[in-house]
């Protein structure tokens, strides 16, 4: 499927481009995928002159759970001294977080194709090879009140601009957190799995970024507060909305 967008990506950029076949779920569960690319970047990292790559050049990039992994594996990186550092990360409409999936984008887009809200849960699910009640996650039940707090101030409808609201919006009731399943849902809230939530210290070692955004899909609003992180931190981001544009675009 990614072939030819590949190819596309290393003709008109003149760049070496590897694409990285790591292990599918549901056979194998996360974090299977986020290893394979950690693997396969360090990899490339230390052998890129093998291949004609400067190794102060190197760029990763992804879209969807791509942008995910990419989110990942660039804050797994921020610490390495034993590596080269990565010149940049591309994310396109990225899966960033599972705290709120009421944010403004998650309610305007909920029937969109061809990512409906309901789909995120499942796919994600699967992901994990976890069953997990769909209504409760929706909820926010899985979130206890301490993490509430400590999240709050990196994901929150506060914190996306107001011309992203005029589509509709409305304020989500608050749920109480239910204990069994903030404890069978943990993994959730893992940055691995919701990169947006990296510790403070890790964002601001990031790489500069180029983020892309879509306006009719649910994911918009993780691209944007990440965006916003990023920005807190002094981090340098391009960013690119797609006004008319959709999950899957590209």
């Amino acid at each position: 499927a990614y072939e030819r967008t590949c190819r596309y990506f290393c003709r008109k950029t003149n760049s070496v481009v590897v694409c990285v076949g790591y292990r599918l779920a549901p056979e194998h569960p996360f974090p299977a995928q986020f290893e394979d690319c950690l693997t396969a970047a360090i990899h490339f990292l230390r052998t890129a002159q093998d291949h004609g790559v400067d190794p102060s050049r190197i760029v990763i990039c992804g879209d969807s759970s791509g942008g995910t992994l990419t989110a990942a594996v660039a804050q797994a990186l921020v610490n390495r001294r034993d590596l080269p550092k990565l010149r940049a990360q591309i994310l396109i409409y990225p899966f960033l977080q599972c705290v709120d999936l009421n944010l403004p984008s998650y309610q305007q887009n909920e029937r969109d194709p061809i990512l409906p809200k309901e789909r995120i849960l499942v796919l994600g699910l699967k992901y994990v090879n976890k069953d997990l009640c769909l209504e409760e996650l929706f909820k926010g039940c899985h979130v206890s009140e301490d993490r509430r707090l400590k999240y709050q101030k990196w994901v929150s409808p506060d914190y996306i601009p107001q011309e992203f609201k005029t589509r509709g919006y409305k304020p989500s009731p608050i749920y109480p957190p239910l204990k069994q399943t903030c404890e069978r849902a943990e993994f959730l809230l893992d940055p691995v799995f919701s990169p947006l939530l990296a510790e403070d210290s890790v964002i601001a070692r990031l790489p500069e970024t180029f983020i892309l955004t879509c306006e009719f899909d649910v994911l918009r609003d993780d691209g944007l507060l990440y965006k916003k992180r990023l920005e807190d931190h002094s981090i340098k981001v391009t960013w690119c909305h797609l006004q008319e544009g959709f999950h899957g675009t590209v």
